[in-house]
């Protein structure tokens, strides 16, 4: 038997995917990693411990599947992006810990940006609002943090890459120093439209050229393995970021197809097709893969809380003892009794943007009960998507057919009908939602000819459920004039 093997390196956990040519899964290995808080704001990763999970996982991987590395095609990577990783090129060992998406600790340097009035230049350039969430940044940080690393890294000494370049790097030992459009358009310093690296933006964030990787295709054969890393050297054909891997392992591949991820936040990428689509509402355009030297451009909204939520529910109110639990005690009332739950816990992200906004509770009475504030709490999930959608469709101009969804929340059949509802339109669920590894798998395996074309990709795509709107129009606009009521209280409630 032939396979692929998917290493999908996320935030929390490290985690290998086997994938048959049915776009089965064969087997799954995960293993969590420390999480690293040196004060308020900062997340840290220590790179080496990702490296060692992440190969760990891929040997169980194919352990459980019964497999020896003889029998994998290619290999593919998807990760989470922004983390910020530089390494010294001579020894490999990381010259700090990687600095984490999540981290605040250059929001003063992105501050000073934003008010050089470098905004909208960098927005035409990346796609992107200046914001340290962004790889650029970090690594300026690092460059200016660690005695010599500026000097280093003009030198040529150093290496800089998202996770997927130092995973690259890892598995090829040292042989690859390589990112892909997708990972290369979330750092703020690379152009979507020449799809380059930028000189006007390394000199405005202040990086040096010689620390970048290459910029490859999303889809193509880089390297292979080095010897001893498995028993049998792999080609190493695929690598996207992990939102931009879910869009392609939905099948996403025409203009207009969308789809929203169901994690611990929300995250909704549309494909625009060829032509990169400026956003008026704050929405980022970012690349979503580049395949035989064509580039496809989605425009992305962040839900910062999706399903933390349910968890909130759990740790911090104890009102279940499982996430599993929730469907069923949401589902034991027949609405919400009025009840709107805002989860704004960090803010609000798209299309809001504000960092001021709290979590909210309003419409509660002597009636409302645990199942209400359930129920309440998956509808602010679909409500916060739809807000999302509504933007995006502006911005394309393009009307939605149906959404396609994914992540551990789209298990939840509650959840996914009010989101139809509150949509007006059919939500998908494919019957494999670890779509983010099946993303990454799908690009490898094209490149080497395991699948033949993208629509022989399209029968290894198999529908589980689809959720048919069923809401009259005039309900979902009483619900969601309610909903954006009790959004503008829970705004700008820090500064209030």
């Amino acid at each position: 038997m032939s396979v692929i093997l998917a290493l999908d390196q996320g935030t929390t956990s490290s985690r290998a995917i086997v994938v048959d040519h049915a776009g089965g899964i064969v087997s799954v290995a995960q293993q969590e990693f420390r999480q690293i808080f040196p004060q308020a704001g900062w997340v840290e990763h220590d790179a080496d411990e990702i490296w060692a999970t992440q190969l760990a996982v891929a040997h169980q991987a194919l352990e459980r599947a019964g497999l020896q590395a003889d029998a994998v095609a290619a290999l593919g990577i998807t990760n989470q992006r922004e983390t910020t990783v530089v390494w010294d090129r001579a020894t490999g060992a990381p010259i700090h810990h990687a600095i984490v998406w999540q981290d605040r600790r250059t929001a003063g340097f992105c501050d000073s940006l934003k008010a050089s009035g470098l905004g909208p230049a960098i927005q035409r350039k990346t796609g992107l609002v200046i914001d340290a969430y962004f790889s650029g940044s970090k690594l300026r940080w690092i460059l200016d943090h660690v005695p010599d690393a500026r000097a280093r890294a003009e030198r040529g000494e150093l290496a800089f890459g998202t996770i997927d370049t130092w995973l690259a790097w890892k598995l090829s030992g040292g042989a690859l120093h390589v990112t892909d459009p997708s990972n290369a358009s979330r750092t703020m310093l690379y152009d979507i439209v020449k799809g380059d690296w930028d000189d006007e933006l390394l000199e405005w964030i202040g990086v040096p050229r010689a620390v970048l990787p290459e910029v490859r295709g999303s889809s193509e054969v880089l390297g292979q393995t080095a010897v001893g890393v498995f028993d049998a050297r792999i080609p190493i054909a695929g690598v996207a970021g992990d939102q931009q891997a879910a869009l392609f392992g939905q099948q996403c591949f025409e203009r207009g197809l969308a789809k929203n991820t169901y994690g611990t936040g929300c995250f909704m990428l549309m494909n625009v097709g060829r032509q990169a689509v400026a956003s008026k509402h704050q929405l980022l355009t970012t690349v979503g893969w580049r395949i035989g030297g064509q580039t496809d451009y989605a425009l992305e909204g962040s839900v910062f809380v999706g399903g933390a939520v349910v968890q909130w529910l759990r740790d911090g109110l104890g009102i279940i003892a499982s996430a599993g639990e929730v469907e069923a005690l949401a589902a034991s009332v027949p609405d919400s009794g009025g009840v709107y739950l805002v989860p704004a816990f960090a803010g609000l992200g798209a299309p809001h943007w504000d960092q001021y906004a709290r979590g909210l509770v309003v419409g509660i009475t002597r009636g409302t009960t645990k199942a209400h504030l359930a129920r309440a709490a998956l509808e602010g999930i679909a409500f916060q998507v739809a807000d999302v959608l509504d933007v995006m469709k502006a911005d394309s101009g393009i009307a939605l057919d149906e959404l396609r969804v994914d992540g551990g929340a789209a298990a939840n059949g509650l959840l996914m009908q009010f989101q139809a509802e509150i949509l007006g339109v059919p939500v998908v669920r494919p019957k494999v939602i670890e779509t983010t590894a099946l993303g990454a798998a799908f690009l490898a395996g094209l490149a080497v000819g395991y699948w033949a074309s993208a629509a022989e990709l399209r029968e290894a795509w198999q529908i589980d459920r689809r959720f048919e709107p069923r809401m009259s129009a005039d309900e979902m606009a009483s619900r969601r004039a309610r909903w954006t009521m009790a959004l503008e209280r829970a705004k700008d409630w820090e500064q209030a």
